[in-house]
């Protein structure tokens, strides 16, 4: 195979690589909500660190969450919050 081919087809095979191994990479952990660091309760989409005093200062005040749904409870988090995390929230180290 002439190199300039022999280019192109490592190009396109390194970017068919990428494709699929990208979103592997970027995968998620889960949030233990109940347990979470206020550095990890800002990583949520949507969370920065005013909302995750408010779930610490919920969990504190008012118990553990027994859902991920429960974040709902906390002032300034609603239903579109919880759709873009609902996928990484937990409430149990188990899930």
């Amino acid at each position: 195979m002439e190199p300039k081919k022999r280019f192109v087809v490592l190009i396109v095979a390194a970017v068919v690589l990428l494709f699929f191994t990208l979103p592997a990479m970027g995968a998620e952990d889960k949030v233990n909500i109940n347990t979470a660091t206020l550095e990890e309760l800002a990583t949520l989409k949507g969370v920065g660190t005013k909302y995750a005093e408010r779930i610490i200062e919920y969990r504190t005040n008012v118990g553990e969450f027994k859902e991920p749904q429960d974040i709902m409870k906390v002032k300034g988090v609603g239903p579109k919050t919880f759709e873009d995390n609902k996928a990484v929230i937990v409430v149990k180290d188990d899930e």
